[in-house]
């Protein structure tokens, strides 16, 4: 690449584009804790309790429940940065998918659901995904839907991860 592009050595890879990167004698390990600490302290919730999980499964979000309104940029902004933050986290991208249904017009409940994802991430900050260069070259795909789970419209949610071997590519 060196002979097509200008280039310099500075090192080891360490930060890029908001992704930190350690590079392990077996592989390498790419996590977002800094991420995360930003994020908390964006959104005012660095003092809070962690919580066990990422959604509250007793009770389903919904369009009408709840009257109070609050700030669409403020709740558009969350989940934006929950969306990034899931590319090193996917045990995070159904939730975060879940209340991303409600952008157009958000209420507190929402709100609250979304609070509840950035206190789960900030309980497991320095979580990652290891990447091993020991694995094998099987590829393997998992997936997964709730068929017509959506109270307000029926529609169904699906999901899927793919593997080669033992790393998560996508």
């Amino acid at each position: 690449m060196s002979n097509t592009f200008e280039m310099s050595m500075v090192g080891e890879l360490t930060f890029f584009l908001g992704l930190q990167v350690k590079q392990l004698d077996d592989g390498t390990f790419i996590y977002q804790s800094k991420y995360v600490n930003e994020l908390v302290k964006k959104f005012g919730i660095k003092d809070s309790n962690h919580v066990q999980t990422s959604l509250i499964t007793s009770s389903k979000l919904d369009i009408d429940s709840d009257p109070n309104k609050v700030d669409h940029f403020l709740y558009r902004s969350m989940i934006g940065n929950l969306l990034y933050l899931a590319a090193t986290r996917p045990y995070i991208s159904f939730s975060v998918g879940v209340c991303a249904r409600y952008q157009a017009d958000p209420r507190e409940q929402h709100i609250l659901a979304v609070k509840l994802i950035i206190r789960f991430v900030n309980g497991t900050l320095n979580y990652g995904l290891r990447y091993s260069s020991k694995s094998n070259s099987e590829i393997a795909g998992y997936t997964d839907v709730d068929w017509a789970g959506n109270k307000d419209d029926r529609k169904s949610t699906s999901g899927g991860c793919f593997y080669v071997g033992t790393n998560l590519i996508s």
